[in-house]
């Protein structure tokens, strides 16, 4: 066994340099993947439907791949499209491959994956208890599935049934990031053990080189080990960047769980071979009792409008967080007042974060800081767009003028950089769902379409 795989970004659209480009296209690999996205930027490009990263960046790192796969003549895998996954995003992803098929003469066999899951066919499986929840999952009810927009993760399975039959180019809705490298070599018979730890090795391309960055990595994958080697100029991995990368994401480095069962890297030993390679030996894949697929929702809770302001009179600093919680009961008020009752408070969020006194710990700051200066970030939720825009105008008038009992008179309180100071974000969503669906074959939640391009 001597197979070569091919990581050449940290995601679809995210920027590579060409030349680690060229390098790594030089070696060999048997295939080439990436994924284009994950949970990492929350809900909204699920929700929405909206991808994280733009399309003229997708397409210049697809046209990119797209010419190196038809110089290899090799499989380009590139999975979670659109960075949600949604059936839709593989569809916008096929477009834009298509586009560029057309305008530099490429042909290939195209191969769709889409992993969208309808509500009717989670409800079935909600009744029969199939839906497990993972830990700190919210609880859900039927209904749930109804408004939430949802996806299977997908392991190995539905990429390999395309790669057998000959396909040149799969891309797929959300897939676990490993399994886009484990594909191949799982099918041609690798030791599963060390090919789920390359594939988490290099799941976000150079992320374990030093620096960290959106360039490429290559793995040589033997019998007994596994070769990872960074492709960028003045990039290098050490058996610590490298052994580091499991924790990346996982609580427990040593136990990392996929759709068919656990990887566990215990007894795996990290070797440097030269500034850029280092050797990984000693992993072991436990197969799990039942197969499983991760699903993933989310759903609209409402419109959002946000206003930035900041303090740094120390008195102010001190007196908010007392002043706070009574500007809320005001602003109950003021919106009965305002919308003459047809505007419930309780469907309303107005949120203070204060930015340089434990926000980003929630209040659990080991010890007390004394800001010399806060940042405050005012959050204003509502069913929709327009009422949350009037109730901030007046959240943001009486934020600047709190009354602040050492001061006689009106004092400004929050400085705003922006006038106005009211902006309108848009759609607010939430994730619904960290549950697995149970009791599934590893196809069966997954729909494959194909063409010639």
């Amino acid at each position: 066994m001597d197979m070569r795989i091919l990581a050449p970004t940290g995601a679809l659209g995210a920027g590579f340099d060409t030349a680690a480009l060229d390098r790594g296209v030089a070696a060999g690999p048997h295939v080439i993947a990436r994924d284009a996205g994950s949970t990492d930027s929350g809900p909204a490009a699920l929700g929405s439907g909206t991808p994280k990263l733009s399309a003229q960046a997708v397409t210049r790192d697809l046209r990119l791949l797209l010419k190196a796969r038809d110089t290899l003549q090799v499989p380009l895998i590139i999975g979670s499209c659109d960075t949600s996954g949604r059936d839709d995003g593989v569809d916008w992803v096929a477009g834009l491959a298509r586009t560029i098929a057309a305008e530099n003469n490429l042909h290939f066999k195209l191969g769709l994956i889409y992993s969208d899951q309808p509500a009717e066919r989670l409800q079935h499986l909600y009744d029969e208890g199939r839906i497990r929840p993972l830990a700190n999952a919210p609880v859900i009810e039927r209904k749930l599935f109804e408004r939430s927009h949802t996806v299977a993760m997908m392991g190995v399975e539905p990429l390999q049934e395309l790669l057998r039959d000959g396909y040149d180019v799969i891309l797929a809705g959300r897939a676990s990031d490993t399994a886009l490298f484990a594909a191949l070599p799982h099918l041609n018979g690798a030791d599963p053990g060390l090919t789920w730890h390359m594939a988490k090795t290099i799941e976000c391309g150079a992320a374990c080189a030093i620096p960290p960055d959106a360039n490429g990595l290559l793995v040589t994958l033997r019998d007994d080990h596994f070769d990872v080697t960074t492709l960028a100029d003045g990039s290098r991995l050490t058996p610590r960047s490298v052994a580091a990368h499991t924790l990346y994401e996982n609580a427990d480095p040593f136990h990392i769980a996929e759709p068919s069962g656990i990887l566990d890297t215990t007894h795996a030993t990290y070797e440097a071979v030269d500034e850029r390679t280092v050797r990984v030996r000693g992993s072991r894949y436990i197969e799990a009792d039942g197969y499983t697929n991760k699903l993933e929702g989310a759903e609209l809770v409402g419109y959002q409008t946000v206003i930035v302001g900041g303090v740094r009179d120390k008195v102010v600093i001190e007196r908010l967080p007392e002043l706070l919680p009574m500007a809320k009961k005001y602003f109950d008020a003021k919106i009965l007042d305002v919308f003459d009752g047809r505007v419930d408070p309780d469907t309303i969020d107005i949120n203070y974060r204060l930015y340089g006194t434990g926000t980003i710990l929630a209040g659990t700051e080991p010890t007390p800081l004394q800001p010399q200066e806060l940042g405050v970030l005012i959050t204003v939720t509502a069913p929709d767009q327009g009422t949350a825009h009037a109730i901030s105008t007046f959240v943001a008038h009486a934020s600047s003028h709190l009354p602040i009992p050492e001061y006689d008179g009106l004092v400004s309180t929050l400085a705003y950089p922006y006038s106005p100071p009211e902006m309108d974000r848009g759609p607010l969503y939430r994730f619904t769902l960290n549950h697995v669906a149970t009791g599934v074959t590893p196809t069966e939640l997954f729909r494959t379409t194909t063409e010639e391009v």
